[in-house]
């Protein structure tokens, strides 16, 4: 690709995702046009601005959501557009209005904008395992999820998991526009992402990450489906760069027991003293479904082990002063 051609759009990117994605294009030669909702605030540009190759080819700009027509002007002449920012909420007081409208109206006004500009030729989408596993099917030891599986919007609703469904009727409606308007959409679904972190601020995945280290289980599931930050960021360039690359693609590296998670902490920090805070550290592990990784892996994704991505996101914890042992 030539100059013109690495031009590209990272919408949220101060995120955890779009913070390593920015990086990792950089570091390729492309000039990356980002979005935040506050270009003016350090907090959320700093890690950014200071990257490798920021200076010459890193342009902020401010865009909200749910501001229909603000991408415009910022997609135009871009090749690829990476659609990462949507709100990650596991509980809300109004889910309709934090949620689930950001996450639909945001795709779509993202893709409206890119509908209008020629010289956009694919665009990749940030969506979740979350759009795949909700469908009411049983998930037993022997099941292995794959690109097949999809969410059903009304299982969700009907059991209130409106993360669940936020992601799921994004992504369907994703599917739509970009069939209706001949867009080339590819669909990423990474499952709880975890590893080192650029930016100053905890997010959501990581925080779950924190609170078990302190004994506690604050994500709502009996397993964790984990994948690295850093193969999550590289899965989304592979999707652009790869001219075969279509449809969605699955990134976990493993389903794993939040039990079995507790366990490799412990082992890796025993300062911190779960053994004496969780009484089931000792109980005999259970095998659970797994999630096909197949897809991504001929995509070119070479998955980084579970348990060293977690050692880095504890050991990335300490370097930032959000764990002191």
């Amino acid at each position: 690709m030539n100059a013109a051609e690495k031009v590209v759009c990272v919408t949220g990117a101060s995120g955890y995702i779009a913070s390593w994605l920015v990086k990792l294009l950089l570091q390729r030669g492309y000039t990356v046009r980002a979005t935040v909702r506050d270009p003016n605030d350090p907090k959320k540009t700093e890690h950014l601005v200071s990257l490798e190759g920021a200076k010459e080819r890193l342009h902020l700009f401010k865009a909200e959501l749910l501001e229909e027509g603000c991408f415009d002007s910022i997609v135009d002449g871009c090749q690829g557009v990476f659609h990462t920012a949507s709100p990650v909420l596991f509980s809300s007081t109004d889910p309709q209005a934090e949620i689930i409208d950001p996450a639909i109206k945001g795709t779509l006004n993202v893709l409206k904008s890119c509908a209008k500009a020629p010289s956009i030729r694919r665009v990749v989408m940030t969506a979740s395992i979350s759009s795949v596993l909700h469908n009411g099917k049983p998930l037993t030891p022997d099941v292995v999820v794959d690109e097949t599986w999809f969410s059903d919007s009304h299982f969700c609703q009907d059991n209130k998991l409106w993360y669940m469904l936020s992601k799921t009727l994004a992504e369907e409606a994703a599917w739509r526009f970009a069939k209706d308007n001949r867009i080339d959409l590819v669909v990423l679904n990474p499952g709880l992402v975890i590893g080192p972190l650029l930016q100053p601020a905890l997010n959501t995945s990581s925080e779950s990450i924190l609170s078990l280290t302190r004994g506690e289980n604050t994500c709502p599931t009996p397993t964790y489906k984990l994948v690295d930050v850093r193969d999550v960021a590289y899965a989304h360039i592979l999707a652009f760069e790869v001219p075969s690359a279509a449809g969605r693609y699955c990134l976990v590296e493993r389903n794993v027991q939040v039990a079995e998670v507790l366990k490799t902490v412990n082992e890796l920090y025993p300062t911190l003293g779960l053994q004496e805070r969780c009484k089931d550290l000792d109980k005999p592990l259970e095998p659970v479904f797994q999630i096909s990784n197949e897809k991504a892996k001929g995509l070119g994704v070479s998955f980084i082990a579970w348990n060293v991505s977690l050692w880095e996101t504890i050991e990335s914890f300490k370097e930032k002063g959000f764990l002191n042992f």
